[in-house]
C-alpha cells in the first residue's frame, strides 16, 4: 500500500539522517503555547538516558496557524550541562512538517510510523503536544522497555484525579481488559512507546482512509498490539496534567469516537477475544509514587438531569437495545432521589455489552446508536462521582476494579449473544 506523502525537503532531511535508533513523534495542531516545553523535555530525556543513540524528534502537524512548527524548530535545552553527567555523543535531529492525508491524529501518527520505517528505528514513542506534566524521565520509561526489555508496546500508566478519564474508567478499560485479558490501565492514554517492528505492522494495516486516521488511533494501537500477540507492558509516568473536562459536559462526540473505534475493533478481532476469560496484569515499569492532582469539578445534578431526560426521549431506543428487563432497572434508577441514586456495576456492564451487540447487528446507524448511550454513561458517571466523593484515590480505584470484575464475569453473556446474533 502507498505510504505517507512527504514534501521534498522532508525527503532530503531523511536522506541526510539516513538512519536512527529512536524516533519520537509529537503530533500537533495549534499547540504553540505548550509544544516548546514538550520538545525540550523530550530532548532532555533523550540526551540524558540515551546519549549514545541517534534520535530524531518528529513534529507531525495538522496545519497549525499559530506558529507551532516554528516553536518546535526554535525549542532546545539551553544548558545540557545542568541535566547531564556526561556529554551526549549522538546528535538529536528535528523534523517539523504538515502531514498529508485525512485530517486527524491517526494521519499524524502514520507519518511518524513512516519515518520510523524509513530510518529503520528500533524504538519509537509518541507524546501529546499539550502536556504540562511531561518530564525527561518519560523518554526512559517509554523507550527503555523496548530497547532493552524486548517489549513491542508500552502503554502509559498515570495517576489521574478520580473524576478524570471517566470514559476510560467506565467503558474502555473494563471492556478492553475483559475482551483481551490484559490489564492495560490506560489504553487510550495518548503517550506510548513501541518497537520499530510494531510501527511497520501498523503501517501495513489498511486503515489509513478510515476513521482510524481521524480519531480512535490510541485504542486502535493498543488493541492491535494486544490482539496480534505483541509483547505489551506499561510504564508509570506520574501525573498527566492537561485541561480536564467536567464529565457532565457535552462529551457525546468524544464518546462516539472512542466507543465506535472500540466496537469496530471488536468486529475485527472477534476470533481473538471470544475465547478469552479473566485477565492478567501486564509488566509494569517505573517507580509508582503519589502525586498532587488538579481537582476536577463535576456537576452531578446536571448529569442526573441528562440521564432522566434520556429516559423520556430515548425510551424506545433503549428498549430495543437493552430489552425490557434491563430497561426496567434503568427506569427504577430514574425514579430515585439524587441522594439515593446508585447505578449497579453489573447493570452497567450488561448495558455496554448490549450496545456492542447492537453495533454488531447494525440495529441503527452507528453514530445514532452510540450517542444514545450518552445519558446512560452520564448517569453511571454521576453515580460513581457521588459514591467516590469521600474516597481516597486508592478507594476509588478499588471501585473501578469491582466494575472490571463485573465485565469479566458477564462476558459469557456477550459471547453467547454475539454468536446467536450475527449480522442481518
Amino acid at each position: 500500500m502507498n505510504g505517507a506523502v512527504f514534501r521534498n525537503d522532508v525527503h532530503a532531511q531523511l536522506a541526510q539522517i539516513a538512519r536512527a535508533d529512536i524516533v519520537v513523534g509529537i503530533p500537533s495542531y495549534n499547540s504553540a503555547l505548550t509544544i516548546g516545553h514538550v520538545v525540550r523535555a523530550v530532548q532532555a530525556g533523550l540526551a540524558k538516558y540515551f546519549p549514545d543513540r541517534k534520535a530524531v524528534i518528529v513534529n507531525s502537524d495538522g496545519g497549525s496557524t499559530d506558529g507551532t512548527t516554528d516553536v518546535v524548530q526554535q525549542s532546545s535545552v539551553e544548558d545540557f550541562e545542568s541535566i547531564l553527567l556526561h556529554h551526549r555523543v549522538a546528535p538529536i535531529a528535528k523534523l517539523a512538517f504538515p502531514y498529508s492525508g485525512i485530517p486527524g491524529k491517526g494521519s499524524a501518527f502514520r507519518s511518524v510510523f513512516e519515518i520510523a520505517r524509513t530510518l529503520d528505528a528500533q524504538a519509537c514513542a509518541v507524546v501529546d503536544s499539550d502536556l504540562r506534566s511531561i518530564a525527561p524521565e518519560w523518554m526512559e520509561l517509554l523507550l527503555k522497555p523496548v530497547l532493552e526489555g524486548g517489549f513491542d508496546y508500552v502503554s502509559p500508566l498515570y495517576h489521574r484525579h478520580k473524576f478524570d478519564g471517566t470514559i476510560t474508567n467506565s467503558i474502555v478499560y473494563p471492556l478492553t481488559r475483559a475482551l483481551y485479558g490484559k490489564r492495560v490501565r490506560q489504553p487510550i492514554g495518548g503517550d506510548f512507546g513501541f518497537s520499530g517492528k510494531l510501527a511497520q505492522f501498523y503501517l501495513g494495516r489498511d486503515v489509513w482512509q478510515t476513521d482510524v486516521a481521524r480519531f480512535g488511533i490510541d485504542i486502535w494501537m493498543t488493541t492491535t498490539a494486544l490482539a496480534n500477540d505483541f509483547r505489551v507492558a506499561q510504564s508509570f509516568l506520574g501525573a498527566k496534567i492537561h485541561d480536564a473536562k467536567d464529565p457532565g459536559a457535552d462529551l457525546s462526540d468524544m464518546l462516539y469516537q472512542v466507543v465506535s473505534a472500540t466496537f469496530d475493533l471488536m468486529e475485527n478481532y472477534a476470533g481473538v477475544w471470544m475465547p478469552v476469560r479473566g485477565s492478567e496484569p501486564v509488566p509494569t515499569f517505573g517507580f509508582e509514587y503519589g502525586v498532587g492532582l488538579e481537582h476536577v469539578n463535576v456537576n452531578t445534578a446536571r448529569m442526573l438531569h441528562i440521564f432522566r431526560e434520556g429516559l423520556v426521549n430515548l425510551r424506545e431506543i433503549w428498549l430495543e437495545i437493552l430489552g425490557a428487563g434491563d430497561l426496567r432497572e434503568v427506569e427504577r434508577l430514574g425514579a430515585l432521589d439524587d441522594a439515593a441514586f446508585h447505578f449497579p456495576p453489573g447493570l452497567w456492564s450488561r448495558i455496554v455489552y448490549d450496545y456492542a451487540l447492537a453495533f454488531h447487528r447494525r440495529k441503527m446507524p452507528a453514530e445514532h446508536l452510540i450517542k444514545s448511550l450518552t445519558p446512560l454513561y452520564v448517569g453511571k458517571t454521576a453515580s460513581f462521582v457521588m459514591a467516590a466523593q469521600g474516597m481516597s484515590q486508592a478507594e476509588a480505584e478499588a471501585e473501578i476494579e469491582k466494575l472490571c470484575m463485573e465485565f469479566e464475569s458477564n462476558k459469557d453473556y456477550l459471547t453467547t449473544s454475539w454468536k446467536k446474533g450475527g449480522v442481518p
